[in-house]
């Protein structure tokens, strides 16, 4: 008798979370490349906006706050960053792929919700933390800043802010029509945060009222821990403050995405 042999079934491929988003991650990168908007918004604009934030340095009391020119600029030049690099372009991202049915399609696939947020974000927000790097390099090198007193809070008031822009394009693009009205909904939290969470003009030399209300904006507590955190200025309850301030923003802009984030155009 002859036994029966067998055809051994074809091993099917197992993907991880981690593989499916790197994926995405890498074909969304080879898009924000030919993209030549979002370059200039992440590549340039944030090496360009801390000049001028060093100009205005010059007409203000500093030393009188405890601050210098370095520990003025340094933070604006991360917040430049995150504003630009990660959450403007995001939003753009998150609205055009929609638009194009990207996200659609990619849902009926075994991505899931939050690996296909994650991974379209990506390499927006490694952008994003390659030019903090590479600014702070900068103005170490320029502005003759010392080692920062508490480089634990530059960390993670630096990690805050890549994850908090993250969400919060996610939550503007859910508010956004069209890719050409994307180029507008983020100008609000750019202007606010500019103006009012201490990039151009540090929150000690604000009138007291005005500077309790600035500490509640969005990317406050990512400056505030960036500062605090190179100058050594920052007490643990401030630190403790910024940090309840930031993880509430996260989760109302997680909040904001899970509840309103439209996975296909609007008609």
């Amino acid at each position: 008798m002859s036994a029966t042999q067998t055809t051994p079934r074809p091993a099917t491929a197992t993907t991880t979370p981690l593989r499916r988003m790197a994926a995405l991650a890498r074909a969304e990168l080879i898009l924000l490349g030919r993209t030549r908007g979002a370059l200039v918004a992440a590549l340039f604009v944030p090496l360009v906006m801390p000049v001028s934030v060093r100009s205005a340095a010059e007409e203000m009391d500093l030393a009188g706050a405890g601050l210098s020119t370095g520990t003025l600029v340094l933070p604006a030049a991360v917040g430049f960053s995150l504003l630009f690099a990660v959450y403007s372009v995001l939003v753009g991202v998150f609205v055009v792929r929609r638009e194009e049915l990207v996200l659609k399609r990619l849902r009926t696939g075994e991505l899931r919700d939050a690996e296909i947020l994650a991974g379209s974000a990506l390499p927006a927000v490694l952008t994003g933390l390659a030019q903090c790097l590479l600014l702070t390099v900068g103005c170490v090198a320029l502005l003759d800043l010392t080692a920062p007193s508490a480089p634990h809070l530059v960390v993670l008031g630096l990690l805050l802010g890549l994850v908090m822009c993250a969400a919060l394009a996610a939550a503007t693009a859910s508010f956004t029509r069209t890719g050409e009205s994307a180029q507008a909904t983020p100008m609000p939290l750019l202007l606010v945060s500019m103006i009012g969470s201490g990039m151009f003009v540090p929150l000690e030399l604000l009138p007291d009222r005005v500077a309790s209300f600035c500490e509640l904006l969005p990317l406050t507590p990512v400056v505030t821990l960036v500062r605090g955190g190179w100058a050594g200025n920052l007490s643990g309850y401030e630190a403790l403050g910024a940090l309840a301030t930031a993880m509430a923003w996260i989760l109302i802009a997680v909040f904001a995405v899970r509840r309103w984030f439209r996975w296909e155009p609007r008609r």
